[in-house]
């Protein structure tokens, strides 16, 4: 028999109210968010980014959940409206788009994370959680939120942080925690140049992944103080945590794989780099997330599309596909797609290449094509004979994007060609 972890659906999820911060703009990302946040980037063939922690909280039987949107929202809120109207609402089972609506005097956008969830505390305090569970909405991962809450209870915690075991390089790059033997926060620092490290693990810190545990009335109480700090920034990592971890129980919790206890996946998609990198690794044999899991399935809007299709034999017009994935729609018309990962409705025309690349929704690939080592925005139409990836200085005289790592990016703008902005 197969053995299967319990998941903690109870009454500590059905009394909690997930809020998923998911205004971000990814600037980052360059030219990928400029007409979308970086929450609603597509992933994975056919999801969005904000799809993993939405699913996530469905899976954990958090099904009260609010999506605070800001930045450039209109695709991302037409996803949720599509993909994510399928809970009943007299249930009480909801997905709600909570925009910046100047509910608090005339503060048109909200101004960092704990702010955003300040300006809906009305909105709070009508759904009346007994807990309040807050997520980023931009990072790949999948996670059982019950756990976290259980240990929440667990250990009589006012406010706990989800935390990732990363080596003393890497954790330069985040919020790291210091923490006593116990697992309590004693101290935090931003972006360290010296990161203290875990208690008996002197190569490894805990990073703080940007979710929160909070029971209702401390975080309504630190909220409020917060709000009439002059100089706040009004950030949970910068604000709320540095002035409570002192004075209240702030407790870590580590995100691990259930079944090894190893560190579990968990991928911040921030930089072109980063993003095709984690894509290609769906690709592989054994990829580090597995989305063909039937115990955790990633939901999300996905269109009506015929079977993908590859036509012509030919030995030199052969349509393949070989180390890819290839989503509904496309069409490979004898042209050769390798190590590569395609999304919904593309089609690649006779006689070209494509290889360890990411090709966004809805492109068409031109005969004669050679696509090498990019990424290819949703809409583009890359003319015959067009070359991506082969010569990077000729990708920047082109007027492409490519990353430090290599990365081609291609827009339709790029291209000269009008697109449709709702992306």
């Amino acid at each position: 028999m197969p053995h299967t972890n319990p998941r903690f659906i109870s009454r500590l999820t059905r009394n909690t109210l997930a809020l998923i911060l998911a205004g971000g703009r990814g600037s980052r990302l360059k030219q990928l968010t400029a007409w979308r946040s970086k929450p609603g980037v597509p992933f994975g063939g056919k999801f969005r980014i904000i799809d993993f922690p939405l699913s996530n909280c469905i899976n954990s039987g958090i099904r009260r959940i609010g999506v605070l949107t800001q930045y450039k929202a209109h695709s991302l809120i037409l996803h949720i409206q599509k993909g994510w109207g399928f809970l009943r609402g007299e249930f009480g089972e909801f997905v709600e788009l909570w925009p910046a609506q100047q509910r608090v005097a005339e503060t048109a956008w909200y101004a960092g994370t704990a702010d955003a969830v300040f300006q809906n505390l009305d909105i709070i305090r009508d759904h009346d959680p007994e807990y309040i569970l807050i997520l980023a909405g931009d990072h790949i991962y999948k996670m059982d939120y019950g756990a976290m809450i259980a240990h929440h209870v667990e250990t009589g915690a006012d406010m706990t942080v989800g935390c990732l075991e990363v080596d003393t390089e890497r954790a330069r790059e985040f919020g790291v925690m210091s923490v006593d033997n116990d697992g309590r926060v004693r101290r935090f620092a931003e972006k360290p140049a010296n990161p203290e490290t875990i208690p008996g693990q002197p190569d490894h810190c805990l990073a703080s992944m940007g979710i929160y545990v909070f029971n209702r009335g401390f975080l309504f109480e630190q909220l409020l103080k917060d709000s009439d700090m002059p100089g706040s920034s009004h950030d949970f990592g910068k604000d709320i945590i540095p002035n409570v971890i002192n004075l209240y129980r702030v407790m870590a919790y580590t995100f691990r794989d259930p079944r090894s206890g190893d560190q579990a996946y968990w991928r911040d998609v921030g930089t072109l780099d980063a993003f095709w990198e984690a894509n290609l690794e769906l690709i592989g044999i054994t990829p580090p997330l597995n989305l063909y899991d039937n115990n955790w399935p990633i939901w999300t809007y996905q269109e009506q599309l015929p079977p993908a299709k590859f036509v012509f034999d030919d030995d030199d017009r052969r349509g393949m596909a070989v180390d890819s994935m290839v989503s509904g729609g496309c069409i490979i018309s004898g042209a050769t797609v390798r190590h590569s990962l395609l999304f919904s409705n593309v089609r690649v025309n006779s006689f070209s290449q494509v290889s360890d690349s990411v090709i966004l929704p809805d492109v068409e690939i031109g005969r004669h094509c050679i696509v090498r080592k990019a990424i290819v925005d949703r809409y583009c139409q890359l003319p015959e004979g067009t070359q991506i990836g082969v010569d990077a200085e000729a990708d920047r005289r082109a007027g492409f994007q490519v990353s430090e790592g290599g990365v081609t990016l291609v827009t339709p703008e790029m291209l000269g060609q009008e697109a449709n902005q709702v992306r």
